[in-house]
């Protein structure tokens, strides 16, 4: 048994002993995705971020009003960074009152407060109620959209661009169906306290009342969110997330032919990943996995483990046939300070890599004393 699997036996905590067990239980089988009829689509897991199904996931394709879901954390950021408050009285613009398409019925020239705004966008889709937003932030609907494209490069959303707040066509607004899960994402991890909005199924204001078109949120109680979208050149999309036990998946679908049909192909890709996939957490972050010897410092040895926790979608029946591997530089010399990459887990099946993941040192290493770092000179030079 060489070095690197005894430091990991050493270390590693129960769930890793597990992992590196050569059990061979039989794996359930699992089918390809369903046919999905739309332009574009992808289901993604919102913890490990693992793509399980998709096509068409980077081509670009109009966002239509899940533009909104990028009007909205935007906001929600504002809000969270204080610059902005939810209880802020918001005047109506005669822009705003006009903007075309669904509507908030928000009336010219009164005062709304931003989480009524907040409610008609998400719920309602409300148009008015999203440019009346992105006013009282920017002070002008295109000043917002480069926040927006500001946003979107901040988060990794490489195949997007905005050029206004609702969605409303433009050669120049896009996005992908990739895009939108990984915003979907962000939503959910960043502003917890708010996304139950999501699932609200109907909102009043002046006395009309509209329901949430989701309609996932009416016929799965897993649903709990996000967006609708439609125009007559996007077509019907929606993205929706799903949470069952620990595992919450989310969906995209783009250019799909109706408002059944988005429902639909979104529940077929929801079912297939809680039927036939699963999702386990298998590293805390900031524990020791492993200790290696140090060259030339006031210590012998340093503790490696991971910066982040380390969670894994897999195929239903596959967790026993996961295995880790530690790649770690050979001869660490100090000083090393704390956090420094030094390695990395490789986590696989079946001689496939599902993810990767940066070792790094736990603690800060100094250099050790003259005639230590002398005596160790001498030993490297026989490794």
């Amino acid at each position: 048994m060489n070095t690197l699997i005894r430091s990991i036996i050493r270390y590693a905590s129960p769930i890793l002993l597990c992992l590196l067990s050569i059990g061979h239980a039989h794996a359930a089988l699992v089918p390809s995705a369903p046919d999905i009829d739309a332009r574009g689509y992808i289901l993604m897991d919102f913890h490990s971020g693992h793509i399980i199904a998709a096509n068409k996931a980077d081509e670009r394709m109009e966002p239509a009003s899940l533009t909104k879901m990028m009007t909205a954390y935007v906001v929600l950021n504002e809000l969270k960074g204080g610059k902005i408050n939810i209880t802020d009285q918001v005047r109506i613009s005669d822009r705003a009152w006009r903007t075309e398409g669904s509507r908030t019925f928000v009336e010219v020239n009164t005062l709304v407060p931003v989480d009524t705004l907040l409610k008609g966008m998400i719920v309602q889709s409300g148009n008015d109620a999203t440019v009346a937003l992105a006013e009282h932030v920017a002070g002008d609907e295109t000043v917002f959209a480069k926040l927006m494209n500001q946003t979107a490069a901040k988060l990794g959303l490489t195949g997007s661009h905005f050029v206004n707040s609702t969605g409303l066509p433009d050669p120049n607004h896009y996005t992908t169906a990739r895009d939108m899960a990984i915003l979907a994402q962000a939503l959910i991890r960043d502003f917890p306290e708010h996304y139950n909005w999501y699932s609200i199924r109907e909102f009043s204001y002046n006395g009309i009342k509209q329901n949430n078109r989701n309609k996932l949120l009416w016929r799965d109680e897993k649903v709990d969110g996000l967006k609708t979208g439609h125009t007559e050149s996007a077509g019907y999309c929606l993205v929706a997330s799903a949470k069952e036990n620990d595992m919450r998946l989310i969906s995209v679908v783009l250019g799909t032919s109706g408002e059944n049909a988005r429902a639909r192909e979104s529940q077929k890709l929801l079912n297939y990943g809680f039927r036939f996939f699963e999702t386990h957490r298998l590293y805390a972050p900031n524990k020791a996995l492993t200790s290696v010897k140090v060259w030339k410092g006031a210590r012998d040895e340093i503790q490696l483990g991971l910066n982040q926790e380390v969670v894994v979608t897999v195929p239903r029946g596959q967790f026993d046939n996961i295995k880790a591997n530690m790649k770690i530089k050979p001869q660490l010399t100090a000083p090393i300070q704390q956090g420094s990459q030094l390695g990395s887990v490789e986590i696989s099946i079946e001689g496939q890599v599902i993810t990767e993941k940066p070792l790094v040192a736990l603690q800060n290493i100094e250099e050790g004393g003259f005639f230590d770092q002398l005596i160790d000179e001498a030993k490297m030079m026989f490794e």
